[in-house]
């Protein structure tokens, strides 16, 4: 689905991350199918459930200083962002938001990151 050697994210498959030579995935790998990047850090998203993002749901990046927040709302684009979780990341100054299917989201992040940009990804691997 997703291939970058030069990475962060190396590649990516349905439920599966491979991020630095390390896999995360749905397995129980790594970190696990659903991920948080800031730089070149990952992380569990752990507070996603369900398929609507909720405002909860970002709390990780909110305070981050992030400009760019990338949203991987799953393979077929399942995952939905409400307006009021969209008002939530702008009112905590975040620049960007920007959302696509995970393999596009991907390939945006790893570019921003190796473009210097202060970007954040909250990726879900599955649906």
């Amino acid at each position: 689905m997703f291939r970058d050697p030069e990475g962060p994210i190396e590649a990516f498959e349905w439920g599966q991350f491979q991020i630095k030579g390390e896999i995360h995935s749905a397995e129980g790998k790594g970190v696990g199918k659903d991920i948080f990047m800031l730089g070149e850090a990952v992380k569990p998203w752990s507070a996603r459930k369900g398929h609507k993002v909720k405002p909860a749901m970002v709390d990780c990046v909110i305070g981050q200083a992030v400009a760019v927040l990338v949203i991987g709302s799953g393979v077929n684009g399942a995952l939905k962002v409400p307006e009021k979780t969209r008002k939530k990341i702008h009112s905590a100054g975040i620049e960007t938001l920007i959302i696509e299917k995970t393999p596009e989201a991907c390939r945006i992040y790893n570019e921003r990151v190796r473009q210097g940009e202060h970007t954040a990804l909250l990726a879900h691997g599955t649906c």
